[in-house]
């Protein structure tokens, strides 16, 4: 592997033990974990997904998000990272002489069918919640157009299709700048996660819980967002609104936000428009017993 592919194994593996790693409202992380999946899922994940994302040709972008599920299903029995996968790909076959904001419209315009019909395998694999029927291209056909074609026909109902469709413009518009000033304002970098979820479900409904418990769920969890975010008491007011979020076995999980702060945070990483923090500043209030197995952090220091 180049220097640039390990560089960018390090961007993507942070990015994603990032957004695991704070304690966020109504989401997996190192004190609070769903049924089927916890904090080591989602680390395992993100250490066998790294390589795979770090050598990606801009001509198989299909093919290699669906190689990242197929190795992520051999540690997790769960869909730990589908959401974040497809995000993270066409951002990660980017040439490293362009920046994100520069490059993402290419490599969007030159997706395939062929990458449509891996990534409909990939997704039938990982066979995520509140998927519904669409007229066309639906998920369990085989897709007649390129996967930004698709995605554009989802883009209406589902962030991660819109960002295929509007050239990542909720990452590059609104979550990246969004984390660099919270990040210049807050106390350390897991707050400035927890208030880039806040301000992405405040602007953005999330379209997971919207799926699973309808668009006005997803707007009052938006409201709800808005006022924890705004709080003077802003620490006490967490507790309650991961409570409500956790309600009716965590229904309101806040999935797909979660997967926008992962593309977030490997622009802004990869782009230098945040400092790079130490595993061991990442991993520091993690409890002994998960932090995650040297095998999986030596390759990223």
């Amino acid at each position: 592997m180049s220097k640039n592919n390990r560089q960018l194994k390090d961007f993507i593996y942070r990015a994603c033990l990032m957004e695991v790693t704070a304690r966020k409202p109504g989401n997996v992380h190192p004190e609070a974990a769903f049924p089927d999946l916890t904090y080591a899922d989602f680390v395992k994940s993100a250490a066998v997904i790294a390589p795979i994302l770090a050598e990606i040709e801009p001509h198989k972008i299909g093919y290699c998000i669906k190689e990242c599920i197929r190795e992520t299903q051999q540690v997790s029995s769960s869909n730990s990272n589908l959401g974040m996968v497809l995000l993270l790909a066409p951002l990660t076959a980017i040439p490293r002489n362009k920046s994100i904001a520069e490059g993402i419209h290419e490599v969007l315009q030159q997706l395939t069918i062929q990458d449509a019909i891996e990534v409909y395998e990939a997704i039938r694999m990982a066979k995520p919640g509140g998927l519904g029927k669409t007229e066309s291209e639906d998920i369990s056909n085989e897709p007649t157009s390129t996967l930004r074609e698709v995605m554009c026909l989802a883009a209406d109902h589902d962030s991660i299709a819109s960002e295929y469709a509007n050239n990542f413009d909720i990452t590059l518009d609104s979550a990246v700048p969004a984390l660099q000033t919270f990040w210049s304002q807050c106390a350390d970098w897991e707050e400035a996660v927890i208030r880039l979820q806040l301000r992405l479900m405040s602007d953005f409904p999330d379209t997971l819980i919207a799926r699973k418990c309808g668009i006005e769920e997803a707007q009052q969890s938006a409201v709800y967002a808005a006022e924890v975010l705004q709080a003077e008491q802003f620490d006490s007011s967490l507790a309650p609104f991961d409570s409500w979020l956790r309600f009716k076995g965590n229904q309101r999980n806040p999935g797909t936000t979660a997967d926008l702060i992962v593309a977030a945070l490997f622009v802004a990483l990869r782009d230098g428009f945040i400092p790079m923090p130490e595993l061991t500043t990442i991993l520091k209030q993690v409890p002994t017993h998960l932090v995650p197995d040297s095998r999986m952090t030596t390759d990223y220091e």
